[in-house]
């Protein structure tokens, strides 16, 4: 079964991965402060991979390492996606791999960030 995420969503995240834009995005009650840096499909369900920069979290704080601030999320689960303002950077941390961005397999990766530029497989 593929389960598709409502194509707003979708596009907001695909436009701020591309623009290197952070992003609020609500997420099982709790918005966020993400940056995205990789979309596709897992068991047929969209997927986003993004660097948390601030907002809320599930265990109430971000870790203090940034190498952990990485959050896997199921796209059809997002509640909205809001436009970070200017005063929040993109930031990534120095574990993101853009040849294998997700930390388990996936079906499929659309689109993630590389060194220079996204790198999208369509």
């Amino acid at each position: 079964m593929t389960v598709t995420a409502p194509p707003t969503v979708w596009a907001a995240l695909q436009a701020a991965l591309t623009a290197r834009r952070p992003i609020f995005l609500g997420y099982h009650g709790r918005t966020r402060l993400l940056c995205p840096h990789a979309l596709g499909h897992h068991h047929g369900r969209p997927i986003m991979l993004g660097y948390q920069t601030g907002g809320h979290t599930s265990t109430g704080s971000l870790p203090a390492d940034p190498r952990k601030r990485w959050r896997w999320l199921y796209i059809d689960e997002v509640d909205q996606v809001l436009p970070a303002g200017p005063a929040s950077p993109w930031q990534t941390a120095d574990n993101y791999n853009h040849t294998r961005p997700f930390p388990h397999p996936v079906d499929e990766i659309t689109i993630a960030i590389t060194p220079h530029r996204p790198h999208t497989t369509t």
